[in-house]
């Protein structure tokens, strides 16, 4: 995923930013003018300033100054003069560029902008060191306005990452912004206020389950926007804002009183209308509203809720969407997580050489091993599609066997046309140093999941789709890392299976997934996640309307593909909502 980027309008591009490759390494972000005049209009507005003294402001990672610049133009004259700006980052053209914009316009202000990194200096004054240059007093700031770097664990590269986690106290996958978040609460002074530009991944996804209860806890969070597919940035990177007050030190987790406002495409139709998707989020809650561009969003304001969990799955509530969680939750027997663990697909890491459609074609001829791959190019609903062309069936050169004690890399002088083939891609297969690195064989799969699984039932879909698609797979393949898959484990209850077949496939699970996560990407596609899907709600399966479920789905199974499953898959949708103990509702779109 690439960087928030902005091209501000009258000022030349730093010279790093003339190769995407270099964008993403850095992170590097500018912010666009009206989204940094948003951000600065909350911060002003939820300010105490004190009332004598000097205002000390912060931008860690400034950039072109833009959000320095919108910050301060809101501040009264009188408050300016108190003013004391730092800035820092790690790109002396930022610097140069933010130091003239803000000359500029504020000749008087009192600045110091200097090409440093935020993080290390976080760092040294944990360990004693000063923050700022030789001889002066550290203290706090009263107002900090930040758009950190967002990078991933990929780009940054896993040893960094590594190290920044260990730095910062963080586990599993970091993202830069993370430490960033953990940076700016040690340096705000009480009762200060931050604003701060993320992607919103943090919110809902397991890798940002410690940065969550952190925020919870090193801050009091104020109002938290998720701005969704608004496209503020020109990438593809889904933006959130976070309001937050200082606080002395790390809490109790802050849940009570922390509003949340989400705005997401939608088709449905408008009711009002606004310049642009900022100046919709004043709209009331639950309004569908048409911006100049011809874009519909929806607006919904409420209070956030993690389920009491300093680590749970943030959401936006309401009374009209707690009230509808309430009646499934009274009719749910339990979720997808009875049945078994969700997994991802094989990921091979190198998959010109394991993942093929010409195995027939290469000169040795084909090699052992071959397997059939199940690729999203399957996926329909209830049951797989066989793709129309020839080129999107694959199969899978498959190296892992299983064995009494577990999976184990196969012996390649058993199969030897399989291990001529390896041979010849010996380099790129070794060049993956990290598999290497873990002990294991240079012809393995990185991840090959469990050889003994493949053949029994699976439940399999797509991570990501506008619409839920699942289908049961019954022919032993082997299911590719674009996709998920689910077994039963327990042998006495294969039919909770087809149950959640059923389920997932509804109009009902749509909108519990809306009202449950609300996590969407670009034109409505819903990710279909481990941490989503394992929460999907199963109803008592020895309930009538259950035993009928599962038969219905069964069938349509049986039956698919023809017009009569599809009428049948209609009766199903009504009978899951019944389930539930609710009425069939349009889903929006």
């Amino acid at each position: 995923m690439s960087s928030l980027i902005d091209f501000d309008a009258g000022t030349a591009p730093s010279p790093r930013y003339s190769e995407v490759g270099q964008q993403k390494s850095s992170g590097s972000t500018y912010t666009p003018v009206d989204f940094a005049a948003f951000v600065a209009d909350q911060i002003v507005q939820a300010a105490d300033l004190p009332k004598s003294g000097k205002i000390r402001v912060l931008d860690p990672a400034c950039g072109d100054g833009a959000l320095l610049d919108a910050l301060v133009k809101r501040l009264s004259p009188p408050a300016r003069k108190r003013v004391e700006v730092v800035g820092y980052d790690t790109d002396h053209y930022a610097i140069r560029i933010a130091t003239q914009r803000l000359r500029h316009d504020f000749p008087e202000l009192n600045i110091r902008l200097e090409q440093k990194d935020f993080l290390d200096h976080v760092l040294n004054l944990q360990g004693g060191g000063d923050l700022f240059s030789a001889g002066e007093v550290q203290e706090p700031f009263h107002l900090v306005i930040a758009n950190p770097p967002y990078v991933r664990t990929q780009i940054m590269g896993a040893q960094q990452a590594r190290q920044i986690a260990q730095r910062f106290g963080l586990s599993g996958r970091v993202d830069l912004y993370h430490p960033f978040l953990l940076a700016i609460s040690q340096v705000l002074a009480k009762n200060g206020v931050a604003g701060v530009i993320t992607s919103n991944r943090f919110m809902t996804t397991r890798s940002g389950q410690a940065i969550r209860r952190a925020m919870l806890t090193r801050f009091h969070i104020l109002h938290v926007w998720d701005l969704g597919d608004t496209k503020l940035f020109d990438a593809a990177v889904l933006p959130s804002l976070l309001l937050a007050r200082g606080t002395s030190e790390s809490q109790q987790p802050h849940f009570d009183g922390i509003t949340y406002s989400s705005i997401y495409e939608t088709k449905d139709a408008a009711i009002a209308e606004a310049t642009d998707a900022l100046s919709a989020l004043t709209a009331d809650n639950d309004t569908v509203i048409a911006i100049q561009d011809g874009r519909h969003f929806r607006v919904r304001h409420g209070t956030l809720d993690s389920g009491g969990d300093p680590e749970g799955i943030w959401r936006v509530a309401t009374k009209a969407t707690d009230q509808w969680l309430a009646t499934v939750e009274a009719n749910t027997w339990d979720t997808f997580r009875r049945i078994g663990k969700i997994r991802v697909g094989v990921k091979s890491t190198a998959d010109k050489v394991f993942i093929r459609n010409d195995w027939d074609d290469l000169p040795g001829g084909r090699p052992e091993l071959l397997r059939p791959l199940i690729t999203r190019k399957f996926a329909r609903r209830f049951k797989a599609v066989v793709p129309t062309k020839a080129e999107h069936i694959k199969e899978i050169l498959y190296p892992h066997d299983a064995t009494k004690d577990g999976r184990a890399a196969v012996d390649l002088q058993l199969y030897p046309k399989a291990a001529s083939y390896l041979e010849r891609h010996r380099e790129v297969l070794e060049a993956r140093s990290y598999l290497i690195e873990a002990g294991r064989k240079w012809y393995e799969l990185w991840v090959p999941q469990d050889p003994a699984a493949w053949a029994s039932p699976k439940l399999v879909f797509p991570d990501i789709t506008d619409k839920p698609i699942f289908w049961i797979d019954m022919e032993g393949g082997i299911v590719n890392g674009e996709c998920y898959w689910l077994q039963c484990e327990n042998i006495d209850e294969q039919d909770l299976l087809w149950l959640a077949l059923a389920v997932a496939n509804s109009t009902f699970i749509e909108a519990f997934y809306d009202h449950r996560f609300n996590n969407k990407l670009y034109a409505g596609r819903r990710r279909f996640i481990t941490q989503y899907v394992e929460l999907f709600p199963l109803p008592n399966p020895a309930c009538d309307e259950a035993i009928a479920i599962i038969a219905l789905a069964k069938e349509i199974y049986a039956k698919t593909p023809s017009t009569e499953a599809d009428q049948l898959a209609t009766n199903l949708d009504a009978l899951i909502w019944r389930a539930f103990g609710l009425h069939v509702e349009k889903v929006s779109g």
